[in-house]
């Protein structure tokens, strides 16, 4: 099995978890299986950077003195808003040059300064999607995924999100086992599939204001297999069916429905993935009442069935 070099790109202000998050993953693969992996970090003169929380990190090298890479990782961060030419200018030259290009939070933006994504699909922060779509219209700039693979051009979402990309990259180049064995090294929850949204129920909708409909927030979140009918949650939160959807929608940014169905997806995805339950039990204990249901939402939000979806994404030592 050839050596993979990486290199991680650092600069001033570069959030210091696009970088760690990523490089431990590819750490642990390379000692779960030496000899896979070279990591390397460089800055554009070789000195250290300081992050956007304050910590200092000291590179390997200067970027004028490293061999070009198997995998080129740019990192995101505060840095990125106002980006050194000479940066720019070093990516536009020597990233066409790696046979990986990837990209963590912002740090797609470095890329697109760069040309280097003209005519890809690509993801970033939530909070950077429309800058980045505006700035550069020949990139097709996608805000739901947490990342996303356009070719050898991969690009992910906010900070966390980086550490899921890099498992899919190992899971590619060393396997299914290895990638799962580093993820529970790591603690990490969930390994999560790349078209999952950057929201979770939870966070994509904002928290109500007013006492009774943000502990109808809580109750759904707790009882997913209960009477989530509007007519059900109005009459818990006190108000009229008409009334509670008008103020439900305005104070959460999401239609009472669209909430119950994210909430849904969320408890059976993670049945799936931590538990033996069987699909019809998954299914009822989600609120779909049958497979069927189950299967459909499934197949809408991540394009696969339950049963597929658990045989990819379960640890193997659930099974």
């Amino acid at each position: 099995m050839p050596q993979r070099t990486l290199l991680f790109v650092l600069f001033d202000g570069v959030q210091s978890l696009d970088v760690t998050g990523p490089l431990e993953v590819f750490n642990g693969a390379e000692t779960h299986t030496p000899g896979s992996y070279r990591i390397r970090t460089a800055s554009l003169e070789g000195g250290p950077v300081r992050t956007s929380s304050g910590l200092t990190l000291v590179p390997d090298a200067a970027l004028g003195e490293v061999p070009d890479p198997h995998t080129l990782l740019v990192p995101g961060g505060q840095g990125t808003r106002s980006s050194d030419p000479l940066l720019t200018e070093w990516l536009r030259t020597h990233g066409p040059r790696a046979r990986r290009l990837v990209s963590v939070c912002t740090g797609a933006i470095l890329l697109a300064e760069a040309g280097l994504l003209d005519g890809r699909r690509v993801t970033t922060h939530w909070a950077y999607c429309d800058k980045l779509a505006r700035d550069h219209p020949a990139v097709e700039v996608d805000p739901n995924p947490i990342y996303v693979r356009d070719g050898h051009i991969s690009t992910s979402a906010g900070v966390t999100s980086g550490i899921d990309l890099a498992l899919a990259l190992v899971e590619e180049d060393l396997g299914r086992q290895a990638a799962l064995v580093i993820a529970r090294h790591l603690v990490v929850f969930l390994r999560r599939p790349g078209n999952q949204a950057q929201f979770s129920a939870q966070l994509a909708a904002q928290t109500a204001q007013r006492d009774p409909l943000r502990e109808v927030q809580q109750w759904i979140t707790e009882h997913p297999a209960g009477d989530l009918t509007v007519e059900a949650l109005a009459a818990r939160a006190s108000l009229s069916p008409r009334h509670f959807a008008r103020a439900f929608q305005a104070e959460t940014g999401m239609s009472p429905g669209r909430f119950v169905d994210r909430v849904r997806l969320e408890h059976a995805r993670r049945l799936l993935e931590d538990t033996g339950d069987g699909i019809e039990e998954v299914s009822r204990a989600s609120g779909y009442g049958t497979p069927e249901a189950m299967r459909r939402a499934f197949v809408r939000a991540f394009g696969t069935a339950p049963a597929e979806y658990r045989r990819r994404f379960r640890p193997a030592s659930a099974h």
